[in-house]
């Protein structure tokens, strides 16, 4: 069970402190796109978001969006953000992660991946070794796929939550 348990849990990308996470040794977040950094109805980045992108970036770490989602949804954001992507990347299995890993030649544990769900995003972080970070959604609107999803995931907080290792809203680093 604590393969989906976060090595962080924020309330949001934008409550993340970069810096600290640059300081520690990461050059490499990989961000969910779908309700991690952009409501599932939005078809563009916000310039909320430009901004944040944009910050990182400052500091010297490598901001990419790894989706489960096709090309087309993706691409928008990949442009309008100029950042690199990897769509349909089948989260939690590892062959995308190993790909990464390897095109950008670096360590897991240079490599911090931020998402809304325990099951994709955290859990497949964790079983590569990565640094993983959890977000609140965005919203409530989700993909059918991830409505599955989060039923179990609610069981795994409540088991979480029962030994008093991880509740919704307490937020930590």
């Amino acid at each position: 069970m604590y393969m989906f348990l976060p090595d962080i849990y924020k309330k949001s990308v934008y409550s993340i402190d970069y810096e600290s996470l640059k300081n520690a040794g990461i050059k490499i977040i990989l961000f969910d796109l779908d309700n991690t950094i952009i409501p599932v109805s939005e078809t563009e980045p916000t310039k909320k978001l430009k901004d944040l992108i944009s910050d990182i970036k400052l500091t010297g770490i490598k901001p990419i969006i790894m989706s489960n989602s096709g090309k087309k949804r993706v691409s928008p954001f990949k442009e309008g953000l100029v950042v690199d992507a990897a769509c349909s990347s089948r989260k939690p299995f590892k062959r995308k992660y190993k790909k990464i890993l390897s095109i950008y030649n670096v360590k897991p544990e240079e490599v911090a991946s931020v998402g809304d769900q325990l099951i994709t995003d955290v859990f497949g972080a964790n079983r590569m070794g990565l640094v993983s970070i959890l977000v609140n959604p965005i919203s409530t609107n989700d993909f059918k796929k991830t409505k599955i999803n989060r039923f179990f995931e609610r069981l795994i907080i409540k088991h979480f939550s029962k030994r008093g290792v991880f509740e919704r809203g307490k937020y930590y680093e």
